[in-house]
């Protein structure tokens, strides 16, 4: 694994269990002014997945980001079992910082089962190789002023751009973009519930990285990290299809079908490099102009 990566799997989503439905975690050592959202989702999912039987895995979760999360000090998530059924179980979690909620999800569970299929179909896509790694851009990029205090987050995540990059100076055509995506480094086998949930989570922290940035690439010059506009994630949804592994290429495919009153919505879809639909995301974010 990377050193990011290793930090993700190890420390960020190794939750501390403080009694019975409580949970603590940490944010990593960066020199961020909030919580990054992927992360709080992606927490979150692991306190609800440990309350829940081995039989049954996530399907869906719906979140809603209520206030920013300070990094420099712990989350707690407090999880609610509103319902424990034989093929579906739901949970309810709260993440708290200083007694004040920063963060609410529900996450649905289920016994897998056989049942009817079909499945849209991947976008004809170049392949990842060759591709500009977001990390690695080919020309030096300003960074959000939203997100750092001066230097760049390092992500647990190897994302590469097909179409618009954020560093692109000119606009892009269309409120749409495509990036392939993957661990950075290898994650333990999802052949265990423990394992699933790890890449669940995984994917759920990589789904909240990109996505917005459909809704501004047609809008915002410079590229999308340039301090035109505030950016906050308002509300996370994620629809789990069939089996995969975050450590594997998955190509996210985001559209923004509609902007406006200050926020942007975005849909996103994630294939295998083999074409399989595994996972389906919307989200809605505030999105303002700053004032010059």
């Amino acid at each position: 694994m990377s050193k990011a990566l290793d930090e993700l799997v190890d420390d960020v989503l190794d939750l501390e269990d403080i009694e019975r439905d409580i949970f603590r975690g940490r944010s990593p050592q960066e020199s961020l002014l909030r919580v990054f959202g992927g992360q709080v989702a992606a927490q979150a999912m692991v306190a609800a997945g440990r309350t829940v039987r081995e039989d049954q895995v996530v399907h869906s979760l719906h979140g809603y980001f209520l206030r920013p999360g300070d990094p420099f000090r712990p989350i707690v998530y407090e999880v609610d079992r509103t319902r424990d059924g034989r093929s579906f179980t739901t949970r309810r979690v709260t993440a708290v910082q200083r007694g004040e909620a920063i963060f609410t999800m529900s996450a649905s569970f289920q016994v897998p089962e056989e049942g009817i299929t079909h499945q849209a179909e991947m976008p004809a896509t170049p392949g990842p190789d060759g591709l500009d790694r977001r990390d690695r851009p080919p020309v030096p990029a300003p960074q959000p002023a939203h997100t750092t205090t001066g230097r760049a987050l390092t992500w647990p995540l190897d994302v590469r751009y097909v179409d618009h990059a954020p560093w692109d100076a000119a606009v892009a055509p269309q409120a749409r973009n495509r990036v392939w995506l993957r661990a950075d480094g290898e994650l333990p086998p999802p052949m265990d519930p423990r394992g699933r949930l790890l890449h669940a989570c995984v994917l759920t922290y990589a789904s909240d990285l990109t996505l917005l940035e459909a809704a501004l690439l047609p809008h915002v010059e410079g590229g999308v990290a340039s301090r035109q506009v505030d950016i906050a994630s308002l509300d996370h949804a994620v629809w789990f299809h069939r089996p995969f592994r975050a450590d594997d290429w998955l190509l996210y495919v985001q559209e923004s079908p509609n902007a406006g009153g200050g926020r942007g919505l975005a849909t996103g879809r994630l294939f295998t490099a083999e074409g399989t639909l595994v996972a389906s995301v919307v989200q809605e974010g505030l999105i303002r102009r700053r004032r010059r």
